[in-house]
Formats: C-alpha cells, sequence, structure tokens
C-alpha cells in the first residue's frame, strides 16, 4: 500500500514538475485577450494597453478581439467554450461576472464555475453626461426636467455598470427615463451626440474625452469622489441625490480547467504589465484606478462583488430579464 501511494505521490510531483516547467515557456505563441464590448470601450482601450505590457515581457503577440452583444454573454461563453491552456483570455467587468446573473433569468454560462480568476485589473467611477440639446446645466436641473415629462426623456446603456447606474439614478432621484440598450457605451455615446438619446451614464473612458471636445455635457460623477480628471464636475451625491454611488471593476480570467502553473504565469505577466507605459497612461487618462490580485484574491472578490451587484439591482427595482 504505501508502495502504490510513493508511486502516486511520485507521479503527481512528476505532473506538477512538467506543468512549472511548461508555464516557464509560456507563452509560445500569440495569446487572445477577448474584450466582451465594442472597440473605444474602456475594456477595449484597457485591454489593448495590458496586450502591449505581456508583449514586452513575452515578444509574443496579444490579439485583442472584440466580441460585443447579449451584455457581454457572446465574450464569456466564447471563453467559456475555449481550450484550458493560457492562449484565451477574457477582459472582463462585474457585467460578465457579478450583475449578470442578478439581471437575467437564463445566463448562457456559470461566472464562478466556468472560468479560472487570474487577477483584478482596475476600478473607477463613471460620468453622468448630457447630449446638448438638453437644457439641463445640473444634476437637479435634470431631475426637474424629468419629472415635468415622466418617461419621456432617454437614457442610453451599454454595459450593466451603465444601465444600472441609471436605474438607481431613477429610483434615488425619484423620476422616470426611458431605457434605451446598446451593446456598447461607445456606440451609446455616438447616439448621445446625435441627440438620439437624452443622457447616459458611462465609465469615464468613454464620456470624459467628449466632454473635454465639447460635445457632450457633463453633469455629475458617480463615484462618492470628484475625479482628479474632471475636478470641477461635482459627484451626483453631492448634486443632490444624497447616496448615491456606482464603481464597475475589470478582471482577468481564463477558462476552468487552465493549471495553475500557467493560471499564475498570467497573473505574474498581467500584473507586470499594468505597470507598464501603455498601461499607466491609460490609467492616468481614464481616471480608473490600477488594482491587482492573486486569484485566490479574486475569487474572494467577485463572490462579494456578486451579492453586492445582486442588492443593487434588487433595490433598483429591476426584474430579470
Amino acid at each position: 500500500m504505501s508502495r502504490i501511494r510513493n508511486l502516486v505521490a511520485g507521479c503527481l510531483g512528476a505532473l506538477a514538475v512538467a506543468a512549472a516547467a511548461h508555464a516557464q515557456g509560456y507563452p509560445e505563441k500569440p495569446v487572445h485577450f477577448i474584450v466582451p464590448f465594442a472597440a473605444g470601450s474602456a475594456t477595449d482601450q484597457l485591454a489593448r494597453a495590458l496586450g502591449q505590457g505581456v508583449t514586452e515581457q513575452t515578444k509574443q503577440p496579444v490579439v485583442v478581439e472584440n466580441k460585443p452583444g447579449a451584455s457581454g454573454f457572446l465574450a464569456a461563453q466564447y471563453v467559456a467554450k475555449a481550450a484550458p491552456d493560457g492562449y484565451t483570455v477574457i477582459i472582463a467587468t462585474n457585467t460578465t461576472h457579478a450583475a449578470n446573473e442578478h439581471l437575467f433569468k437564463k445566463v448562457p454560462y456559470d461566472a464562478v464555475k466556468d472560468f479560472a480568476p487570474i487577477t483584478a485589473l482596475g476600478r473607477g467611477g463613471q460620468i453622468m453626461v448630457v447630449a446638448p440639446k438638453v437644457p439641463a446645466q445640473s444634476v437637479a436641473d435634470f431631475i426637474a426636467l424629468a419629472k415635468k415629462q415622466p418617461g419621456k426623456l432617454t437614457f442610453g446603456s451599454g454595459s450593466s455598470s451603465s444601465r444600472v447606474a441609471g436605474e438607481l439614478f431613477q429610483q434615488m432621484a425619484g423620476v422616470q427615463l426611458l431605457h434605451v440598450p446598446y451593446k456598447s457605451n461607445p456606440l451609446a455615446i455616438n447616439d448621445l451626440l446625435g441627440g438620439q438619446i437624452d443622457m447616459m451614464i458611462t465609465d469615464t473612458a468613454t464620456g470624459l474625452p467628449q466632454v473635454k471636445a465639447g460635445k457632450v455635457r457633463a453633469l455629475g460623477v458617480s463615484s462618492r469622489k470628484r475625479s482628479p480628471l474632471a475636478p470641477d464636475v461635482p459627484t451626483i451625491d453631492e448634486a443632490g441625490v444624497k447616496g448615491y454611488e456606482m464603481t464597475f471593476w475589470f478582471a482577468a480570467y481564463a477558462p476552468a480547467g487552465t493549471p495553475p502553473a500557467i493560471v499564475n504565469r498570467l497573473q505574474a505577466l498581467l500584473v507586470k504589465a499594468t505597470e507598464s507605459a501603455a498601461a499607466k497612461n491609460f490609467y492616468q487618462t481614464s481616471g480608473i484606478d490600477p488594482f491587482v490580485t492573486k486569484p485566490e484574491e479574486l475569487t474572494k472578490f467577485q463572490a462579494a462583488e456578486s451579492q453586492k451587484w445582486g442588492r443593487i439591482i434588487k433595490a433598483a427595482g429591476i426584474e430579470p430579464e
């Protein structure tokens, strides 16, 4: 019996050594970063910046693939079914890995069982912007305008963060708005620029450049503190909707079953990539803070975030679709 145990232990030890050796040589070909949203979105910008950082370390290309649509379902399903070899990674957000399970009755993937957590990548707040045609100059003005014509003003969203931010705003401000869904925030903001929708609460990476260009008007930010990139824009909380706060996060996941040695190698590469010139430029210009974790820390963080988003969505009165 002891000989069998020794043989088993020896085999397991040999496998562990082989896996570690394989991880040392990883990657040996291009790595694919799958993005659940369209080109130009904050997630896309972050994926491309991190891809540069990983390439600088490994000399292997990182291919960024955008698979927008269905609130991130398409990208998440794709990665969940991919080979667990470390060459397909989703650059995910709270949309795919915390909110969707509370927003939809049927989600075609399991945000926990189908993925191997790698590391968190960043977190930040959003910005409330209105189309030039909307006369509101402040959050209070917009609330007054919305109360005069219930259900007539529209708000767009291209992610769960954006959608829930708008729904929570309605609930806390006591207004009725008409929701218009989009595949991604850049698509929504294009319609905002054209006046097809009236308002949206979007990530700062998507909204702030349009504010600075004078194409849309910023009324507030969703975090509890003002953004250093837009210090003159008040928080929605201080603008009158007391207690309002809505933030979001990014994280990387591999398909479930990816060898731990490969996951740890990916974690080390991505953490170092957050310190690259391209990534630092993204964080500094988007108002998003770097935020990295170990795989097991991301597991705990995701579980806590799922509970939090579930509470927010229930409090906002959003019924699962």
